[in-house]
């Protein structure tokens, strides 16, 4: 008896081979402009996250080409396969920022309560960083990533500090988010200063409630940023 390993499979690749699939057998013809975001969500009962995630996949392997403000087409990429051989790329920008929001608003909320005055100056200090750095063309958020786990350390819990770090980690190790955040650079979409700003005078004024709201804006306001890239799609 020969027996294969049993891998469990991301959503997005799921989402992607089927409409790899639907190129490669004339259903969907080069040129053509595919359903929109919403549709396709409603149509395959996944979430318009992961549909963005699938459309990242294939547009890094040059089966699709998304024009923002446009929509997104089927490009003149022969795939010889029944269905594109897709890799795991890593888990997909938009399920981190979901995932951050949940746990980075708590933690700014808990932080609020206990941050040092040591740490504030640090995340002034960082925020200064962050504006110079967003200068520079090779901007590689790493003073965002400071700022973030400045408050995750402000928590005094040592199990949020390697939660966040670990989801920083994530984004940084796949090669899907890594890919969408070169574009969205190229796009002109950095991170919000402003956003940033707002987290360090919750967090200044020791106030969790206003703490916590100030993160999920922010997280929120990332998101949507994101979502641009798609144009037409998001709607």
């Amino acid at each position: 008896m020969e027996l294969q390993t049993v891998k469990a499979e991301r959503l997005y690749l799921k989402v992607a081979q089927q409409l790899s699939g639907l190129i490669a057998d004339g259903s969907i013809k080069p040129g053509d402009r595919l359903p929109s975001e919403r549709v396709l969500a409603d149509k395959l009962g996944v979430s318009r996250p992961t549909i963005r995630e699938a459309m990242i996949a294939l547009e890094i392997s040059g089966v699709i080409e998304i024009r923002t403000g446009s929509g997104i087409y089927a490009t003149k990429k022969q795939i010889q396969q029944p269905q594109l051989e897709l890799g795991d790329k890593g888990v997909g920008p938009f399920e981190i920022l979901e995932i951050r929001f949940i746990v980075e608003s708590e933690a700014c909320a808990l932080a609020a309560a206990r941050i040092s005055k040591e740490q504030i100056t640090a995340l002034k200090t960082t925020l200064a960083e962050m504006q110079e750095e967003e200068k520079r063309p090779d901007a590689s958020e790493q003073a965002d990533w400071k700022f973030h786990r400045i408050i995750a350390e402000a928590t005094q819990n040592s199990a949020v500090i390697s939660i966040v770090d670990w989801l920083w980690q994530l984004r940084n190790q796949s090669e899907l988010s890594t890919a969408f955040m070169e574009r969205l650079r190229s796009e002109g979409v950095h991170p919000s200063i402003d956003d940033h700003r707002k987290i360090v005078l919750a967090l200044e004024q020791r106030n969790p409630e206003k703490a916590r709201a100030a993160m999920r804006n922010h997280i929120e306001n990332a998101t949507a940023a994101a979502a641009t890239h798609f144009g037409r799609e998001s709607e």
